[in-house]
């Protein structure tokens, strides 16, 4: 083992280590993983293409401001990337944040009725169509097909070294908790344990099976997406 310190990851972390693995975890070097990140992001971005037209100018006539939600995000070691959704909440959303309430416990935010999100944003995301950028994210191996939730800085700013092992993989578009606790886990340290459950589990093929997982929950209108 050897060790980082946050603060070089992170601007604004604490003094604290996180130890990274000697070894990689299997599915950041599995060449089965990268081929369904290379086909999976392919298909999607020709999804995004045909359906961009249409949902730009929803999203324009619906609320004035961009596009696209960017952020800065953390992913595999702790590396950062910029990520982007089609935005489904109004153009001064991070100005409003303090006015709503987390109903989430730890590390992250959660709003079931969050007033920040457009009538085309709530649409956009019970279906997952504000995720489509992303798939540019996996093309370019920032992010999986598969993974865990791309933190925000402020978020691995606070983890401490349980938290920093959910970045041992790479970061996903689906996961253990998209697939098996998003609609009703909102205890951060919930979410971890489902991360660091993925990684225990990983092999080849569940990635596979947890895609179709989240279709089946696309299509069926469950939880939060």
């Amino acid at each position: 083992m050897y060790q980082i310190s946050c603060a070089t990851v992170v601007e604004g972390a604490t003094a604290d280590t996180w130890e990274l693995p000697l070894a990689s975890h299997p599915s950041v070097n599995s060449r089965f993983k990268r081929f369904l990140d290379l086909v999976g992001s392919l298909v999607g971005l020709l999804i995004l293409s045909i359906l961009f037209v249409p949902i730009a100018i929803a999203i324009t006539i619906d609320s004035p401001g961009p596009i696209f939600f960017t952020q800065k995000r953390y992913g595999l070691y702790g590396r950062s990337f910029r990520l982007r959704k089609f935005r489904s909440m109004v153009s001064d959303a991070e100005g409003l944040k303090p006015l709503v309430q987390n109903e989430a416990d730890g590390l992250i935010f959660k709003n079931k009725n969050d007033f920040r999100v457009t009538r085309v944003g709530r649409f956009l995301r019970s279906t997952s169509l504000d995720e489509l950028p992303q798939f540019w994210n996996v093309l370019v191996g920032e992010m999986s097909l598969v993974g865990t939730r791309p933190p925000t800085g402020d978020e691995v700013s606070h983890y401490n070294q349980r938290h920093w092992q959910r970045l041992n993989v790479k970061p996903g578009l689906t996961g253990e908790w998209q697939v098996n606790g998003r609609s009703h886990v909102k205890d951060f340290e919930q979410i971890v344990d489902l991360d660091l459950q993925y990684q225990k589990k990983w092999y080849p093929m569940y990635d596979l099976l947890l895609i179709v997982k989240t279709f089946i929950i696309i299509f069926g209108r469950v939880g939060a997406f």
